[in-house]
């Protein structure tokens, strides 16, 4: 327990769970975005699903996760074929 609190004197914080939550799924969204996008030879699909597995690692507010990737999934409807 001590090592948490000298983490977070540091300003290393642990995720929490609605994070983690969001992390995961879209980055399921994104795996499938980039393996349709692949597949059916389209750019954009397949750019939106790196953009949706990568993203997380850039940002650590949970709400900014969640507004980032419902803007990259609504990228994705429109950019659908």
């Amino acid at each position: 327990m001590n090592e948490l609190k000298s983490l977070e004197t540091l300003g290393i914080t642990l995720p929490g769970p609605m994070y983690m939550l969001g992390a995961i799924v879209f980055g399921i969204v994104g795996y499938a975005a980039y393996r349709y996008g692949k597949k059916a030879a389209l750019p954009a699909p397949k750019w939106i699903g790196v953009a949706l597995m990568l993203y997380p690692y850039a940002i650590s507010a949970t709400w900014l996760l969640y507004a980032v990737g419902a803007a990259l999934c609504l990228g994705l409807y429109v950019y659908r074929k």
